[in-house]
């Protein structure tokens, strides 16, 4: 390591392969969890994976992104799917109104969680390393 790699890890300019793993992770692990206890979890987790999104789609190493995109695409896709196909789904009326809200579900989980648990094997047997990140300055002199 040069000396300018140890003044910015020292000065906290460098983000660790833990922390990178670690936030590629969040998004599968929410659709995960989301999936398994979908009420009311689906419903906080369509706030909160925005949220997840948005803070790791531009992190600074770019696989994090790449993970964190391909779990979003996935539960927004999943999500407005069933939104439309719900809304033909029959109302409170009877005995039997929920069932099709249940197999929503079941497919729902069906398609998102085998996807996100093979994306977080992937996550963690691909090799991490830390990712040094550029000063504005650094960047105007080069």
């Amino acid at each position: 390591m040069t000396p300018e790699e140890t003044s910015r890890r020292e000065a906290g300019q460098v983000v660790s392969a833990a922390s990178s793993r670690r936030a590629a992770g969040f998004m599968h692990w929410g659709n995960i969890v989301s999936m398994l206890v979908p009420v009311p979890l689906v419903v906080l987790w369509f706030g909160a994976s925005m949220l997840v999104y948005a803070m790791n789609r531009h992190h600074p190493n770019p696989m994090v992104g790449r993970y964190t995109q391909q779990g979003a695409y996935r539960f927004y896709g999943v999500a407005g799917f069933f939104t439309a196909v719900a809304i033909f789904f029959p109302g409170g009326g009877g005995q039997d109104w929920w069932w099709p809200y249940v197999i929503a579900w079941g497919l729902a989980a069906a398609i998102l969680v085998p996807w996100s648990i093979v994306d977080l094997v992937r996550i963690y047997g691909a090799p991490w390393s830390d990712t040094v990140i550029d000063t504005p300055e650094q960047v105007q002199g080069s």
